[in-house]
């Protein structure tokens, strides 16, 4: 999905320049799922049960409400 793409982007951009490494593999982690499944978890259709994932997905949402960015989220 194209419109994810963007999203993912913009915020790797804001918060790579800070992330630890915990931070970076939880990103790397987290665009390794199928596109279904991180859609889902992007749009807040489900939440991964991983407790690391499940924070990034919602950081990754509160940066892009904030940034008064796209209404997929």
């Amino acid at each position: 999905m194209k419109e994810l793409d963007v999203m993912l982007e913009r915020f790797a951009h804001h918060a790579l320049p800070d992330a630890c490494p915990r931070q970076r593999r939880a990103l790397e982690e987290l665009l390794s799922l199928p596109d279904p499944v991180l859609a889902a978890y992007l749009l807040g259709e489900s939440t991964p049960p991983e407790p690391h994932l499940a924070a990034l997905a919602r950081a990754i949402r509160a940066y892009v409400a904030n940034e008064g960015g796209s209404a997929l989220f």
